[in-house]
């Protein structure tokens, strides 16, 4: 039995605070009674418990309250990237077979040809309203989103994501990163994304405060951190990046209150975790996916010195084990069991199981050290073989982030006649990064089948729109010669 998650939240503690954006602020009561009032007006517009609607909005107030609108309503939401082309977001509309594209009146440009029925944020405001009961429980198998995959390889699957599955998600969280009544979680995520949705849920479950912003600023993002106004915030290593350097040209530190940085998304270069101890920034890498709502396993901060660069160990109720693996240490494909595992796709990956003997199979190569600690090491779709030679770009990577001149580093293999396939990198850098530093420093750190056969330089790494490196577009720019997008 799962309450539902808004009005139970709404009537344990209705005077604290739930959101705030800018200089507004809205408490659990008021965020009920916003999302009452959508939640009638989507009755009102013919939709009714159990409908399939899509989402496409910015990270507004105004789409908090249409998502707990639509939670009320009891619709499965699909969660539509923003960042999409009209083309893709088409895709994704046909392959899902929402009955209604609920959209924000700001990329009606970019839905204009697209046949959906749609319904506008404005027309809802304007709309009528019908009363209706909702339902105060939720069975642990009910959709409540679908989010498609960030498609970095093949087409995107649409992944249910049950009560069952947020909520174990949540607990999971919640059990190993504490919770407090001050606690402020600042939300830069976009809450169309894994991440940025599972903050909204912790916050009606947990009873805590969400300090929303629509953008990722580093600069505001540092000002709450020193300030003590934010005490947790989810990032990715780009994110991180730009935050340690604001930090670094401010030569500030977190303000005491200040007790998490999740970051996830992929690996964390190491050179990021000790450049955030300097400034009393508890980075704790977490690790998770789509098909698992979010977090899986979370290094826990009295681990985050002692075993830099693991994602930690599995969440409470989650279990992860490795591929074949005989004993610890060995490499293999990272296969994750638990309740906060999808129960399968949509669409025209419907007929798909997730699942390999009750364990979800990531695509993901990783190990598991001697003390239960996991490990990831890179995507094995990305996995480079040189001459027989297993090579991991995140590896080369790691090194050429530590390098002062280099911002950010991306790293894939390149056909070769004689080897198979050879590294190769491209480097986001200084004005004061040469081709000649990188090769003599990757000499020092790495052995000579590991270092790039070329260095280029360029303007922008290829990112999807959850920040996540395309090195499938790297392979394309190191092909074609064409590094600009």
């Amino acid at each position: 039995m799962i309450p539902n998650w808004l009005l139970q939240r709404a009537y344990i503690t209705p005077n604290r605070m739930a959101l705030s954006f800018g200089e507004e602020q809205w408490t659990f009561r008021q965020l009920l009674e916003e999302a009452s009032e959508i939640a009638q007006k989507l009755r009102w517009n013919g939709l009714n418990e159990g409908d399939r609607i899509a989402l496409l909005g910015r990270s507004t107030p105004n789409m908090v309250f249409v998502i707990h609108g639509c939670l009320l309503a009891g619709l499965e939401i699909v969660m539509l990237n923003s960042r999409l082309s009209s083309k893709e977001i088409s895709w994704q509309l046909n392959d899902c077979d929402a009955s209604v594209l609920i959209v924000d009146d700001e990329f009606l440009d970019r839905i204009k040809e697209i046949n959906t029925s749609k319904l506008t944020f404005s027309a809802i405001e304007s709309s009528g309203k019908e009363s209706f009961t909702v339902t105060e429980i939720w069975e642990p198998s009910r959709t409540i989103t679908i989010m498609y995959t960030s498609g970095t390889t093949g087409f995107p699957k649409g992944v249910r994501q049950t009560a069952g599955n947020h909520t174990s998600s949540a607990l999971s969280s919640v059990l190993n990163l504490g919770l407090a009544d001050d606690d402020i979680w600042l939300c830069t995520m976009p809450l169309f994304h894994i991440s940025g949705f599972s903050i909204l849920a912790r916050s009606v479950i947990y009873g805590m405060g969400v300090r929303l912003y629509e953008k990722f600023d580093a600069i505001s993002i540092v000002d709450e951190i020193e300030n003590g106004t934010a005490t947790r915030i989810s990032v990715v290593a780009t994110g991180l990046h730009r935050i340690l350097e604001e930090f670094e040209t401010k030569g500030s530190v977190a303000h005491p209150s200040f007790k998490t940085m999740l970051a996830g998304g992929g690996p964390v270069p190491d050179d990021y975790l000790r450049r955030a101890a300097n400034y009393q920034l508890p980075v704790l890498q977490t690790y998770g996916m789509t098909e698992t709502s979010s977090q899986t396993a979370t290094l826990s901060s009295e681990d985050a010195l002692q075993k830099s660069g693991s994602a930690g160990k599995p969440l409470f109720f989650n279990r992860i084990k490795i591929r074949d693996a005989e004993q610890p240490g060995d490499f293999g494909e990272v296969l994750i069991k638990g309740p906060h595992v999808t129960l399968g796709y949509i669409g025209h990956a419907s007929e798909r199981d997730p699942l390999e003997d009750g364990w979800l199979p990531t695509g993901d190569i990783g190990y598991i050290d001697e003390d239960g600690y996991l490990f990831i090491v890179d995507r094995r779709s990305d996995l480079i073989i040189s001459g027989g030679e297993n090579i991991y770009p995140a590896e080369i990577e790691n090194v050429l982030i530590s390098h002062p001149h280099v911002k950010e580093a991306g790293v894939c293999g390149q056909d070769h006649p004689e080897w198979g396939s050879v590294p190769v990198a491209f480097i986001v850098g200084y004005k004061n990064v040469s081709v000649t530093d990188l090769e003599d420093y990757c000499v020092q750190q790495l052995a000579r089948y590991k270092i790039p056969k070329a260095f280029h330089l360029v303007d922008e790494l290829p990112r999807n729109a959850s920040n996540k490196l395309l090195r499938r577009k790297l392979k394309e720019w190191a092909a074609t010669g064409i590094h600009k997008k």
